[in-house]
């Protein structure tokens, strides 16, 4: 009989947790909305109050979540957490918010998928420190206004389009965008997490790693554990074979673009001439839904000038041509 293997939570069972940045000085980059929020934080916490409510805006993966931990963390309160779709009706609402203690941080990921009724009961909850609750219904219909504690909502979203400009309007600590990172600044994230996951590497491997994780931290954490476990199942030590490797297993290119990526692109310059070619031809030539395309595969390429958006159409640029002759 084979003996059963254990499993633990101390650095592999929570891993992601395990290369959050715990303080200020750990989290790299976003310069300008660290100190923004290091001034609104800690004025806040020498007052003895809550600090204002925020709202933290950008792609996924860029350091929403470890933010909001880092603003519990600064002004030394617990953290609730949940998401715009986990609250369903306005009673998940205002369960919530009647249990939090005085000074604590809620972090509501996605917000704008919270429903609009949800959302008028935010307002007075954000602006007045009060809950409106409507008891009964009819005629005999009241409304019971609850004292809140008070509290900061810190409130990540990846669409603020969707966010309508009354809730917007209630982050009066500010509205932070989150930029996508540098090379040099990936690698720094990325010597900090092979430090903690005990990887031995150098500058020059990690920034090749850096260069194809799409400007993303949450990609470049990614890539750098999966070059770890092939290089910890052959046996060997993480050089640059490894990363070569590990790239090719997942078809990933010298500029961070994957098989969907190479897909869309390919299809554009050679079954289509280059473009201009509409989106649903587009999806249907390639088998990717619409929506795919246009929110997560071609984002990518407009950033790395390969691809350009016109009025009649997507166009390969001469880069899309150079890219795909040279991989």
């Amino acid at each position: 009989m084979t003996d059963t293997p254990q499993f633990t939570r101390d650095g592999a069972g929570n891993l992601d947790q395990t290369l959050r940045p715990n303080s200020w000085e750990e989290y790299i980059g976003q310069a300008k909305t660290k100190e923004n929020l290091r001034i609104l934080l800690t004025a806040a916490r020498e007052r003895g109050h809550a600090a204002e409510h925020v709202l933290l805006y950008g792609p996924p993966g860029l350091g929403k979540t470890t933010l909001a931990h880092l603003i519990a963390k600064t002004l030394g309160t617990n953290m609730r957490t949940t998401s715009g779709p986990a609250i369903e009706r306005v009673g998940d609402l205002a369960a919530i918010l009647t249990n939090l203690s005085p000074g604590d941080v809620l972090f509501i990921d996605e917000i704008h998928r919270l429903s609009k009724s949800i959302e008028e009961v935010l307002y007075p909850a954000m602006e007045s420190g009060v809950l409106d609750i409507i008891i009964g219904k009819g005629p005999s219909a009241r409304t019971v206004q609850l004292e809140l504690p008070p509290f900061t909502l810190v409130a990540a979203t990846t669409r603020i389009s969707l966010l309508s400009s009354p809730l917007r309007s209630r982050f009066s600590g500010g509205t932070f965008r989150l930029e996508f990172y540098t090379d040099d600044e990936l690698a720094r994230i990325l010597h900090r997490s092979a430090e903690l996951l005990e990887v031995p590497t150098t500058n020059e491997l990690l920034l090749g790693i850096a260069r194809r994780c799409r400007a993303t931290p949450r990609t470049a954490n990614y890539l750098l554990k999966r070059c770890r476990d092939l290089a910890q199942l052959e046996g060997v030590a993480l050089d640059k074979t490894i990363i070569d490797r590990t790239f090719e297993l997942l078809e990933i290119d010298t500029l961070g673009l994957n098989a969907p990526d190479r897909t869309v692109l390919t299809t554009i310059v050679e079954k289509f001439g280059g473009g201009p070619v509409g989106l649903n031809t587009i999806a249907a030539a390639t088998g990717e839904e619409q929506s795919t395309i246009e929110d997560v595969i071609e984002p990518y390429l407009i950033r790395q000038g390969l691809l350009e958006r016109t009025p009649r159409g997507r166009v390969a640029s001469p880069e899309a041509y150079s890219h795909l002759e040279n991989s």
